[in-house]
């Protein structure tokens, strides 16, 4: 009697063989095999591909283990390496499965992504599609659910929002390929093209409105987008209905802002790893606010999605602004609106002679927005700069009504000495403040010709509270120029001062107000206010009288439009993300936390180049601490608790609230990460450090 058919008490068969389980999804079907410990994930494969007996390219299908979360993808490996035994159940699926992505404009893409990729390389491979450089600044973000709405509900808005049109890209390169599907007004059928970048490429852009030059055939083949019509990436799509506005979720508070970024992936895992499902909806969005070499020549579909992030950020009070500044956004976007539709019409009519010219006037925002530092613009610098000048001083103080104080302020290296009269500047200061590490927040009304200075400079038990008066613009755009360089240990000689000063400059221009309002345009029905500024503001207009209302925004903001009207769109798009870039809340991503020692809630705030310990009800700052003094971190995986030793002052410690402390690791981590760019390396990522640094366990 043979014995391999016998089956003992423990689910294996005589002659040491046992069943193991698998469904293959696309078939859906389960199907059997006789397995030992001792065959390979790649004999086991080929052994159900046999027993399916289907004619198919099988080539993208690997084997996943539900029970474990992993993807079997070292073929070479044994079911005993892997420890899989008869109690096991696999599943044979693609890699490659659709997503609904949105964009940052808000625009669906339904895209086919590798499943099986760590998240940092998916994201690689959607941008290179994409043609967007730098993608170690994006990731992938859990829509955000609003708790006033129902489920049911939200589901069927998105599903009116989201029409299949049609494929869209398939790279040709690479061995993870993606295909897309766009989802949106293009119409027609696009075909296959590689995604191609590169920071030596001939451009390929139009620097002065951002629309594609004529032979983008080398980059989108036979799509709309050849045709001279890239709206859905380049071009930005004015919002047509403020009912979009309306719908949209609107954090109300730090704590909900906190809760958004719970929703941040994993970049060291793959999609199916963190229990993503086929054509659920994820948001591509700029994680780490740090923009490295954002250059118009290459990057108009880069610009464009930043200008978007940063409008939609600014229309939903993700981020505060004050009435001035919204009025500015506000003329920008409008201003952006008009010219985007007009070089979709003609973007062909440029000159090399219009192309030289704005290359010239945007090099100084390209210094400015990829973080860089300028070149040859030293001088003949050979002692360190200084400001000296009457400022009006304020130390706020409990139970005190006492307000601002003119000295006799010196500013030398990173530090503000105060005198009671400029006949006293040789003798003791009455008070001197020493900038490093301290918090810069602007205070600026130009209408009220207020100019003031936030400053927060940290103590041994905290932080102490300054406020500095200036009484012109020049003034104030000195003296806050040089406190944001000494916050951050740098001195006025710095290459980047004289450009920073212009930037203020140039930004508070922008608020201003025109004299003559005989030259602003009539107002027109295109100008749509309620899409154009935030619901806070648009409440503040209300009255009795709603057409008087609409028009009386309209007529701010084509008074301020006045100041942007010369601009060319790429340029426009530019200063908008400047103008971003300069509100106090820029690039600040909030979690919360307890802090050791500390007996309630708090929030820990994570920006570029330092970490902030916030009052969870007001956002004001406790205590900030520098990346570049730290010497290292830890995370305590068991109770979620993140270490930060710093070189000078007492570690940090702190555990996470509602949100597993690796997401606070890997933004830690990954701006230290970015802070290793530089623009002589090449193109290529390294990405074994960034998951060396932001990973935890590797």
């Amino acid at each position: 009697m043979a014995l391999d058919g016998i089956r003992m008490p423990d689910g294996c068969y005589a002659d040491g063989t046992w069943e193991l389980k698998m469904h293959v999804t696309d078939l859906n079907r389960d199907v059997s095999l006789r397995v030992t410990g001792e065959i390979h994930i790649g004999g086991v494969m080929l052994k159900l591909v046999e027993k399916l007996d289907v004619k198919k390219d099988w080539s993208d299908h690997a084997l996943w283990w539900e029970k474990k979360k992993t993807w079997l993808l070292k073929t070479h490996w044994t079911l005993d390496k892997y420890g899989i035994q008869a109690d096991a159940r696999l599943l044979f699926t693609p890699q490659h499965k659709l997503l609904r992505l949105q964009l940052p404009n808000m625009k669906h893409m339904r895209v086919k992504v590798n499943f099986s990729d760590r998240v940092f390389k998916a994201v690689s491979d959607i941008c290179k599609t994409f043609n967007i450089r730098h993608p170690e600044e994006l990731s992938l973000l859990r829509k955000p659910r609003d708790p006033k709405k129902k489920k049911k509900k939200l589901e069927e808005a998105e599903e009116e929002a989201l029409e299949l049109e049609g494929p869209l890209l398939t790279p040709g390169s690479g061995t993870s390929p993606i295909t897309i599907l766009y989802i949106g007004p293009v119409k027609g059928s696009i075909y296959s093209s590689p995604g191609l970048y590169s920071k030596t490429m001939t451009p390929t852009y139009d620097s002065r409105d951002g629309s594609p030059l004529s032979p983008t055939s080398a980059w989108f083949g036979d799509s709309p987008l050849s045709e001279g019509n890239p709206s859905i990436l380049a071009v930005s799509q004015p919002i047509t209905s403020p009912d979009i506005l309306v719908k949209m979720y609107k954090p109300q508070s730090l704590l909900d802002k906190a809760k958004i970024n719970q929703g941040w992936l994993d970049s060291s895992r793959s999609l199916m790893e963190q229990d993503v499902k086929e054509n659920e909806v994820l948001l591509l969005r700029f994680k780490y606010h740090s923009f490295f070499d954002l250059n118009p020549k290459y990057d108009a579909i880069r610009v464009n999605q930043l200008y978007e992030q940063a409008k939609w950020a600014i229309l939903l009070e993700e981020i505060e602004c004050t009435e001035e500044e919204m009025m500015m956004f506000a003329a920008l976007q409008y201003h952006i609106n008009k010219l985007s539709i007009m070089s979709s019409e003609n973007h062909m009519n440029n000159s090399e002679k219009e192309i030289d010219e704005v290359d010239a006037a945007l090099s100084d925002l390209e210094i400015t927005l990829e973080g860089g530092k300028t070149s040859n613009t030293l001088g003949d610098i050979t002692s360190i700069p200084e400001l000296a000048d009457y400022v009006k001083v304020f130390k706020p103080k409990k139970l005190t009504l006492k307000g601002y104080k003119q000295y006799w302020c010196t500013f030398k290296d990173i530090t503000i000495s105060c005198y009671k009269s400029r006949e006293e500047a040789h003798l003791m200061p009455a008070h001197q403040m020493n900038l490093r590490g301290c918090e810069v927040t602007p205070d600026v009304n130009i209408s009220g010709q207020k100019f003031n200075i936030k400053l927060l400079i940290p103590v041994a038990d905290g932080m102490n509270e300054i406020w500095l008066r200036c009484d012109t613009e020049k003034q104030y755009a000195q003296w806050m120029a040089a406190c944001r360089l000494a916050s951050k240990g740098k001195t006025m000689a710095d290459s980047s001062y004289s450009l920073e000063v212009q930037n203020i400059l140039s930004f508070l221009k922008m608020q201003h107000m025109n004299p003559d309002p005989q030259i602003i345009e009539p107002i027109t029905t295109d100008i749509n206010p309620e899409c154009l500024v935030s619901p806070r503001y648009l409440k503040k207009y209300k009255n009795k009288n709603i057409q008087m209302n609409i028009e009386g925004i309209s007529a701010r903001i084509l008074e301020a439009h006045q100041n942007v009207a010369q601009m060319s769109l790429i340029e426009a798009k530019m200063r908008f993300i400047q103008a971003w870039q300069s509100l106090p809340e820029f690039g600040m991503t909030h979690f919360l936390a307890k802090f050791q020692g500390g007996k309630k809630d708090e929030l820990i705030g994570i920006t570029y180049n330092r970490l902030i310990r916030m009052d969870a009800g007001t956002g004001d700052a406790i205590k900030t601490w520098r990346f570049s003094n730290m010497k290292q971190w830890n995370v305590n995986w068991e109770i979620k608790m993140v270490t930060v030793e710093f070189a000078d002052e007492p570690s940090l410690a702190f555990i996470c609230a509602e949100v597993d402390c690796k997401v606070v690791h890997e933004f830690i981590g990954g701006y230290i990460f970015l802070s290793t760019r530089a623009k002589d390396q090449n193109e290529s990522l390294d990405e074994e450090m960034f998951y060396k640094l932001t990973s935890g366990w590797i």
